[in-house]
């Protein structure tokens, strides 16, 4: 088995209105099933996500959180709007994002936004936001692409942040290997693994962080190629999650 990888450059900065696919297309010879990797960063600011806090209405509750926290109430309200569910409100805030991850403060970048009071929310619809990539690329080539919308997310008992996957759109998001057997004939009944993520956290190597920063990289030669599918595929039913549910304990 072999892959190559490599960032699509002289991508532009990015605006309210931008088609991300037809920018790839224009600077890319994509290939059948390439595994396209893309920060949520340029997605969010094409979707004109960026809010500006002096104009969040500010809860009793933001207010409370925020004088636990040291954080600017408007910052916490904004984190509460954009979630359907609070596990950890001090020292920070944990929570599930309406499109159902789990991260700290939503997800929410105060960096790459202009304005000292703006801050950049995630995609709203991170699947459907996969899905239209997915769908111009094919419109503009004929070719059939996956596409993974990424954020970097720290974790649970490691020091140190990744790439996770928060979108997809025509990939397999696990591939499971139960029932089939190791090296010495025993059957696993243990191993799911997270394509997805694996994908979103090697993007992430050659991606980088800050203003040198490429937020679009190419995998070929790897087919996971699937639909339908969705990002919804990976999280853990609520009655299997037993740190969540630990969490949500611990706080009541």
């Amino acid at each position: 088995m072999k892959a190559t990888t490599f960032t699509i450059e002289d991508i532009p900065l990015i605006k309210p209105g931008d088609d991300i696919g037809r920018m790839i297309v224009e600077r890319a010879e994509l290939e059948e099933h390439d595994i396209i990797v893309i920060s949520s960063t340029i997605v969010s600011k094409s979707e004109d996500r960026i809010l500006s806090l002096d104009k969040v209405k500010v809860s009793r509750r933001a207010e409370a959180i925020a004088k636990s926290n040291d954080n600017d109430p408007r910052f916490v309200q904004s984190v509460l709007d954009q979630s359907s569910e609070v596990l950890i409100e001090s020292p920070f805030l944990l929570v599930r994002i309406k499109s159902g991850s789990i991260c700290v403060n939503a997800g929410i970048d105060r960096s790459n936004v202009s304005g000292s009071r703006n801050v950049l929310l995630l995609p709203e619809f991170p699947d459907e936001s996969a899905k239209r990539v997915k769908d111009t690329v094919f419109k503009l080539t004929g070719k059939k692409v996956s596409v993974i919308i990424t954020d970097t997310n720290g974790r649970a008992f490691r020091m140190g942040q990744t790439g996770a996957a928060i979108g997809i759109a025509g990939i397999m998001p696990t591939r499971d290997w139960r029932g089939t057997k190791d090296l010495f004939g025993r059957v696993l009944e243990v191993k799911n693994e997270a394509i997805i993520d694996e994908f979103a956290g090697f993007a992430n190597i050659l991606m980088g962080e800050g203003n040198g920063g490429t937020p679009i990289v190419i995998i070929r030669g790897l087919d996971f190629y699937q639909e339908p599918c969705s990002i919804k595929e990976l999280y853990r039913p609520e009655e299997e999650d037993m740190v969540r549910r630990a969490l949500i304990s611990r706080s009541v």
